[in-house]
């Protein structure tokens, strides 16, 4: 999901806002009834099945789920000076991080907080970082599935896995300018054995993406079959998406290589481990 820095601006601060601390230990943590508001949860019922998704998570992973979720009980005012009971949760920032991963991506909300709680600091530049690259894991695993797509659709039409490489490094040869996949490779330094995809920066790999889809669309429209009119389908979209590019003046084989995928993923996940050590409930409720 794209993010206006304004938006992002907005989003921070709200974030911010609801962030609760223990002097004594130095201790960060979040209540989850301010959080449900933030992620835009509008009934508590929703929320709390969301949070114990996220305990089993957090349990999956073999750490103390006590650690990072207490749940508490709130006295709170009704009206004509009543009170009653209300359940609440103390979160460490792990917990927010994972009851972000458990929410529904879709709302920008929850976009935006899966990176706010996986980064160690709450500096506007370092989370613009982060979503980047996770803007651009997301794009990657949008083409593997397109690509795994068109893999089973051209298959069940007389294209075997050598028939498939082909076409693909046909539409590769397309879009970078007449530079196959083994060229292009060449070109950014991969291995024969990694996807170039894995080093594509972001606006390239949604370019493969879009003209993978549109083939997707038309093999299954025009009821193509046979490895020569796939081909050629998946050649003319893929100079489809390159005149678009060029006409912004962008020449995809001209752009620079991006880290090594594999590599951003393993950082992800080591730094998620690192959010779940950096940060405990106290032993006793404050």
């Amino acid at each position: 999901m794209k993010f206006e820095k304004s938006k992002l601006i907005e989003l921070k601060e709200k974030f911010d806002s609801i962030i609760n601390k223990e002097e004594k230990d130095n201790i960060e943590f979040w209540y989850a009834r301010d959080l449900q508001i933030k992620l835009g949860y509008k009934r508590w019922e929703n929320f709390i099945e969301t949070i114990k998704k996220a305990m089993q998570s957090c349990e999956n992973a073999r750490i103390e789920v006590d650690n990072h979720f207490r749940e508490i009980t709130k006295m709170v005012q009704i009206g004509s000076g009543a009170r009653r009971k209300l359940q609440d949760y103390m979160l460490t920032r792990y917990a927010c991080y994972l009851i972000a991963q458990n929410g529904d991506s879709k709302k920008e909300e929850i976009a935006f907080a899966q990176t706010y709680f996986a980064v160690q600091t709450r500096k506007q530049e370092i989370i613009e970082d982060r979503i980047r690259l996770m803007n651009r894991l997301e794009a990657r695993e949008k083409l593997k599935e397109s690509e795994k797509h068109l893999s089973k659709n051209i298959y069940e039409r007389g294209v075997d896995d050598l028939g498939f490489a082909r076409i693909r490094s046909k539409g590769d040869s397309a879009l970078f300018g007449g530079l196959n996949t083994m060229q292009m490779k060449a070109k950014y330094g991969v291995k024969e054995n990694r996807p170039l995809a894995d080093f594509l920066p972001t606006l390239t790999i949604a370019a493969k993406n879009l003209a993978t889809e549109m083939t997707n669309y038309n093999v299954t429209e025009k009821d193509m079959y046979g490895e020569e009119s796939i081909t050629e389908e998946h050649v003319d979209n893929n100079l489809s998406v390159r005149n678009m590019l060029n006409k912004r003046g962008i020449k995809p084989e001209n752009l620079k290589p991006a880290e090594d995928l594999k590599k951003l993923e393993r950082r992800v996940k080591s730094e998620s481990k690192k959010i779940a050590a950096s940060n405990k409930l106290p032993k006793e409720k404050l």
